[in-house]
C-alpha cells in the first residue's frame, strides 16, 4: 500500500488549496483516510479525516469552517479543500490511510501561507 499526498505550495493568506491523497496497492476502499500536519518545530496534529463510507467527517477545531474533507472512491482519493488559509495553517501536510488496523503515511506536502 502507497501513499500519495500532492497540490501543497505557497499562497496568500485568505487563499484556497486542494490537497490531494491517492491510495494504491489496495483493491477495497474500505478505510478511513486522515489528514494531519507538522508545523515548523511542532509535533504532527490531527486535521480531518473520513470514514471509507464517506460519512461524518471529523475535524480538529482550528478547520472547521474552512477546511472540507471528501472522497472519491473510484479514484481512491481523499481530498481537502482548505480556505480561509491563514498564516498558521503554514505546515507539512500528510495523509494517512488506517487498513486492518495498520496505519499507512504518505510523503507529505508543504501548505505555506504568506501573510
Amino acid at each position: 500500500v502507497q501513499l500519495q499526498a500532492f497540490g501543497g505550495g505557497v499562497v496568500q493568506a485568505g487563499g484556497s488549496l486542494r490537497l490531494s491523497c491517492v491510495v494504491s496497492g489496495r483493491t477495497s476502499n474500505s478505510y478511513a483516510v486522515g489528514w494531519f500536519r507538522q508545523p515548523p518545530g511542532k509535533e504532527r496534529e490531527f486535521v480531518s479525516a473520513i470514514t471509507w463510507r464517506g460519512g461524518a467527517p471529523y475535524y480538529a477545531n482550528s478547520a472547521k469552517g474552512r477546511f472540507t474533507i471528501f472522497r472519491d472512491n473510484s479514484k481512491s482519493a481523499v481530498y481537502l479543500q482548505m480556505s480561509s488559509l491563514k498564516p498558521e495553517d503554514t505546515a507539512v501536510y500528510y495523509c494517512k490511510a488506517r487498513i486492518e488496523s495498520q496505519d499507512y503515511w504518505g510523503q507529505g506536502t508543504q501548505v505555506t501561507v504568506s501573510s
